[in-house]
């Protein structure tokens, strides 16, 4: 195990340029499983998410081969479906989406439980209420969820009573070989949605709407191999706005679709913060003071649950009392813990699912964890905003969904290292 030692309280200043979408790279991944021939990816985030996909796809038969640092040729004719790894699928929340692709190319699928960041219950009946519309029949035991279409995979109406995207990729990557027509009301906005249906059209899909609330499929004989360049990580991109202004610094931060960030643009200048749009990038300067802020977070163009988190430290330090109201995983507030030992004053409100945050002078080091995802990155946050030397543990979670993050925060100015667990 590793843990990163910062030596906090350096501004950042710089230039760095953000990474693929994690969240677009790997439900594309598994809808190669859909397509005849090869595909090539291009922009693919080298994480760890990725990496087990990767790994799980192989083990199902499948050809990958890496070119140059990003660039992904998947080849999945050879796959045998129903044979992933039960271990590795539970190491990731994404690897639900073998239900949709298996479904649609094999007409049955048998997968292990999805795993990922522990912030509370998150269930798949959304997902299973759509693949059963498309004439999924679904049976669960304690390790398994299995669907077999027994008369084929058909086209059907699916309304959503809440909005899902994972439930409205895996319903997309089932109905693009379905006979029929299929729609998706309440669908998900998303840019990663829109990403997932440009790459299938492109292979040969017909599907219309992606980024509205209805979504039209209409099932197609074959899929055929493309070259692909997945979109920005308009989170990462997000993370990084943030950590600007926290640390009082300026960064420009490149790749960047500036539509997807304006609802963090908005809060970060709302509180005092200073933020420049271009063509391709954001330009992002700190304050000195910053106002307090309410956030309560939405589907898209919504304020983003996967910035949530980081957040939470700026807001620690900015005058008067902020809170931030999750409505998309109500219990994704075990990072609180972690700023309090550093000095935070938040209380959790579980009635209404909101952090309240009292602002204070400042934030001091200690020695803290990652306890998901995105918590993992409000505590590095929290540690560049702080003076003295901050440990983080638990760093395998941060590096589920940050690429060279080390590097990245180095190039910045950031006095950070990873080191081994020696104790």
């Amino acid at each position: 195990m590793d843990k990163l030692v910062i030596e906090g309280g350096v501004p950042l200043r710089g230039s760095v340029d953000v990474s693929a979408m994690k969240n677009a790279a790997l439900p594309i991944i598994y809808a190669t499983i859909l397509v005849s021939g090869k595909c090539r990816l291009e922009n693919i985030p080298n994480i760890s998410d990725v990496s087990t996909s990767f790994e799980i796809l192989r083990g199902m038969g499948a050809e990958i081969t890496r070119i140059g640092n990003s660039v992904i040729e998947i080849d999945t004719e050879n796959l045998v479906g129903s044979t992933s790894d039960r271990q590795l699928v539970g190491q990731m929340r994404a690897s639900y989406y073998l239900l949709g692709a298996e479904l649609g190319r094999f007409g049955t699928s048998h997968v292990g439980y999805p795993g990922g960041c522990d912030f509370g219950v998150r269930p798949i009946d959304y997902h299973i209420k759509g693949l059963e519309a498309l004439g999924g029949e679904v049976k669960t035991d304690e390790e398994y969820i299995t669907i077999n279409a027994p008369l084929g995979v058909r086209g059907n109406g699916v309304y959503f009573d809440g909005i899902s995207v994972g439930a409205t990729i895996n319903v997309m990557l089932a109905a693009v070989l379905a006979k029929g027509i299929t729609t998706i009301d309440n669908a998900a906005k998303e840019p990663h949605v829109v990403d997932v249906a440009n790459f299938l059209n492109t292979c040969g899909a017909r599907i219309t709407g992606a980024g509205t609330d209805m979504i039209k499929i209409r099932g197609v004989e074959k899929l055929h191999g493309c070259t692909y360049a997945i979109i920005p990580d308009m989170i990462e991109a997000g993370t990084f706005m943030i950590a600007a202004a926290a640390t009082g610094g300026h960064i420009k931060i490149n790749n960047v679709i500036p539509k997807h960030l304006e609802s963090i643009a908005a809060k970060l200048e709302e509180i005092g913060a200073e933020v420049e749009m271009l063509d391709d990038s954001v330009i992002v300067t700190g304050a000195e003071h910053y106002k307090r802020t309410s956030i309560k977070t939405l589907p898209y163009p919504g304020f983003p649950t996967d910035l949530h988190p980081q957040m939470a430290p700026l807001l620690s330090i900015a005058n008067g009392v902020s809170n931030i109201r999750e409505t998309i995983w109500p219990e994704r507030f075990r990072y609180v813990h972690e700023l309090r030992a550093m000095g935070a004053k938040i209380k959790v409100n579980e009635d209404s699912a909101t952090a309240i945050i009292e602002g204070v002078k400042s934030l001091h080091p200690a020695k803290v964890k990652a306890v998901d995802l995105r918590a993992g990155f409000a505590v590095l946050i929290a540690a560049l905003m702080t003076e003295g030397e901050t440990e983080i543990y638990d760093i395998k979670y941060i590096e589920r969904g940050y690429e060279d993050i080390v590097a990245k925060l180095t190039g910045l100015g950031a006095v950070i290292k990873k080191v081994p667990v020696t104790d």
